[in-house]
């Protein structure tokens, strides 16, 4: 049940009944009461409505925690492929890692947990922070606290339990293969960059690995191997691709 169905008890305006709602959501989210809510309360402030820190060094915001929770979740995602495909090679499970935990999944999912209804942020940015990296920034920080406040093993149950099986279809998400190798290029073409693919080989004539990289105005920014040219194309482009946020 989305968080936004428990609005119908409680009016989250005042600081009280705001903290009442943020535990009653964080619990209804983890199936159990949180040890501490300070966590979850800094894993839903954003940037926008940040505030100084006691150190004065930084303002304090879910970025911290984002940093974390991106951690954490690409291991258990990778861990949960790696036993989920054992006969498939290394550039398969990061390509499907990928698929899974990208921006615009993770945006997607926060929303479908309702974390919408429970961000703090400066309201004069909502329309701009809307279509906004936001909702999966919330989500990488919530898992950033869940970590903190239950440790590895409550984590990767929750992980497991409440998002990768409950939200992602294994069979759709390998069916959907994007040309992350056009992808690019038609971003570059736009940005007025020039990108270009090298590709190095080793091995004898009937198993050779080839090593492609990218580069971009120059620069080499990825690189990817397969057993043969158009894998190991795919694979750096994918990586490029998510070094620049191309979606």
């Amino acid at each position: 049940m989305p968080l936004k169905n428990l609005l119908s008890w409680i009016n989250p305006n005042t600081i009280d009944l705001r903290e009442k709602f943020l535990k009653k959501s964080v619990t209804h989210l983890l199936g159990s009461s949180p040890n501490n809510l300070n966590l979850y309360r800094l894993a839903f402030l954003h940037a926008s409505a940040s505030k100084d820190s006691v150190a004065k060094s930084y303002k304090e915001s879910n970025e911290r925690l984002e940093f974390l929770g991106d951690s954490v979740l690409g291991m258990i995602t990778a861990a949960y492929l790696f036993k989920k495909f054992p006969f498939k090679d290394e550039g398969f499970l990061t390509e499907i890692r990928s698929r899974m935990v990208s921006r615009e999944s993770l945006n997607v999912l926060g929303r479908k947990l309702g974390l919408d209804e429970v961000i703090e942020y400066e309201n004069q940015k909502k329309t701009i922070l809307s279509r906004s990296s936001m909702y999966g920034d919330a989500l990488e920080a919530f898992i950033g606290a869940v970590y903190l406040d239950k440790g590895f093993a409550f984590t990767q149950n929750f992980i497991i339990s409440k998002i990768l099986t409950q939200y992602f279809d294994l069979e759709i998400v390998v069916q959907n293969n994007p040309n992350f190798k056009s992808l690019l290029i038609e971003w570059a073409q736009k940005e007025g960059k020039k990108v270009l693919f090298t590709l190095d080989e080793e091995g004898l004539h009937h198993n050779k690995e080839f090593t492609a990289f990218v580069l971009l105005d120059g620069e080499k920014i990825s690189e990817g191997k397969g057993y043969s040219k158009k894998k190991a194309e795919q694979t750096a482009a994918m990586k490029a691709c998510e070094e620049l946020g191309i979606k």
